[in-house]
């Protein structure tokens, strides 16, 4: 709640201007690139120690990207063949990279329209010889058009109270940089310049704005916000409770991390062990295939730093939304369907093979587990398993030592709930992927925003799949977990444990939270 401020972006008026100097406009091109990749190191800095490694990656990304070819040589082909200078060559290739990105059919790869532009706006302000961001004065609401990452992870966190855009969906990089920074903020929402200097409220949970809100909508964000507070005291109280419900049922309450940076916030929040380390992210983060040993480092560090709590690590998910250039997939239509985690490892071996032996190797340093995304048949569990089992009996033969871990199935399609039961009979324990197992029982691409109001996270067709999940694991004496996003739902928690889940995985953040419903139930 407090003032709200409009971010009116300043649109760098660009001029063709004829030079007669190729060599020189080259070179302020150039020099330009690098002092924005240098901020962009800077900003990826801060956005670590802020938000954690796996958000902060965007930066590196945008850093990699002003290193692209064909990028770089369009701006060089126009400023040489036009005889222009760079700011305009810049110009031109921003909007036609950005156009062909928004005109491809992959939503992913649409989004990469808007990285494009930010990119280019930084080398183009420094072209321009323009200060780069804006300070507040005060504690604000921020209000704007749109957000790059760049320019949210510049704002002085201590005096912005929230934030509000007309462009934007839940799944935008800005989006989850607000999440992770607990700022406040609703975003695809109508705003108006002159709302500028008025009074609002904005209500991140809800995701309404109110402006000029009367005595009576204070009143009640008041009351809110000292509830949050209050919440806040209560859960630092929880850190070294135990996950159990009154009536003495203990959950296990793991963390999900994407490296091991985030082992820490694992750490901090109390969390009893780790119930998806997203392995995908040690490729995402290589310029090439991540060696066996750089891989086993990573296992065997979050091994450790867990003390003997559980590590549970998913075998490589690369596909779909997370593309790697290095594997030289091909363009898919439909990439949530397509070529993608499980059947690129089975169809590729010696990748599979190289990341299962660093995980066995890892297994030795700690209480490590592993499990297989995007099961569909008994074929599919059962081939994954045989390359685990060639892989321990070449550590066998080298006297590498290893321990024997459990192997787990993720339950994120249909397919594999409806054949739980005999999937259960190969596995030692099951973790329901809601994120993946809402958007095909419900045909609705999650990184779609136009669908954002078909997620529905509570659908009955959703849940009754994740009861029978949890029915057929107990039928067969496992266990079963959930480590998608909708494990840290307190509206469902009750439900969960009525279905008979022994596990939840949530976000560091989230764990706390958990903990005290469970401990209320």
């Amino acid at each position: 709640m407090g003032e709200i401020f409009y971010l009116e972006k300043e649109e760098a008026t660009i001029h063709r201007e004829k030079i007669t100097d190729i060599a020189r406009e080259k070179v302020r091109f150039d020099e330009a690139v690098i002092a924005a990749k240098a901020q962009l190191q800077k900003l990826y800095e801060k956005a670590k120690k802020e938000v954690g490694e796996a958000e902060a990656a965007i930066f590196e990304v945008h850093e990699m990207m002003l290193d692209d070819n064909d990028y770089l040589e369009s701006v060089y082909n126009i400023i040489e063949n036009q005889q222009v200078c760079a700011e305009f060559a810049l110009a031109q290739t921003s909007q036609n990279f950005a156009r062909m990105f928004r005109e491809m059919d992959d939503d992913y790869m649409k989004a990469r329209g808007a990285d494009i532009e930010d990119i280019s706006s930084r080398v183009l302000r420094i072209l321009s010889g323009k200060e780069e961001g804006r300070k507040l004065q005060k504690p604000m609401i921020i209000m704007a058009y749109d957000l790059a990452p760049s320019e949210t992870i510049q704002l002085d966190k201590d005096k912005l109270l929230g934030f509000v855009t007309q462009k934007g969906s839940t799944n935008s990089h800005t989006a989850i940089l607000a999440r992770t920074m607990n700022i406040p903020a609703v975003i695809n929402t109508e705003i108006k310049k002159e709302w500028h200097g008025k009074q609002a409220i904005v209500d991140g949970y809800n995701g309404e704005v109110i402006i000029e809100p009367c005595q009576e909508e204070i009143e009640k964000a008041v009351a809110r916000m000292e509830e949050d507070e209050n919440k806040i005291r209560l859960l630092k109280e929880l850190k070294g409770k135990e996950s159990i419900t009154t009536a003495g049922r203990k959950i296990n309450l793991y963390a999900n991390i994407g490296n091991v940076a985030d082992t820490a916030k694992a750490l901090q929040n109390d969390a009893e062990g780790i119930g998806l380390f997203r392995s995908e992210f040690l490729y995402l983060e290589s310029q090439t295939y991540p060696t066996e040993d750089e891989q086993f480092q990573a296992y065997k560090a979050v091994a450790e730093n867990m003390a003997g709590k559980k590590v549970i690590i998913r075998t490589l998910d690369i596909g779909a939304d997370k593309q790697v250039d290095y594997f030289n997939l091909e363009k898919e239509e439909n990439p949530a369907l397509g070529y993608r985690a499980i059947r690129i490892c089975l169809q590729e071996p010696e990748i599979f093979k190289t990341q299962l032996r660093a995980i066995l190797r890892a297994s030795a340093y700690g209480n490590i587990s592993l499990m297989f995304p995007m099961i569909v048949s008994v074929e599919e569990l059962r081939k994954a398993k045989s390359f685990l089992e060639e892989v321990k009996e070449e550590l066998k033969q080298a006297g590498i030592p290893f321990k024997d871990p459990e192997v787990g199935v993720m339950i994120e399609t249909p397919a594999a709930v409806i054949i739980s039961d005999q999937l259960a009979q190969e596995a030692d324990f099951f973790s329901i992927g809601t994120n993946d197992l809402i958007q095909y029982t419900l045909a609705a691409d999650r990184q779609n925003q136009k669908l954002d109001d078909l997620i529905d996270n509570h659908h009955p067709a959703v849940l009754k799949m994740i009861e029978m999940t949890a029915k057929s694991a107990h039928a067969h004496n496992i266990w079963v977990g959930i480590c998608g996003e909708l494990g840290a739902d307190t509206d469902l928690t009750e439900t969960f444990l009525e279905y008979g889940i022994d596990e939840l995985s949530v976000s560091p953040s989230r764990i706390l939270a958990v903990r005290e419903k469970i401990r209320s139930l």
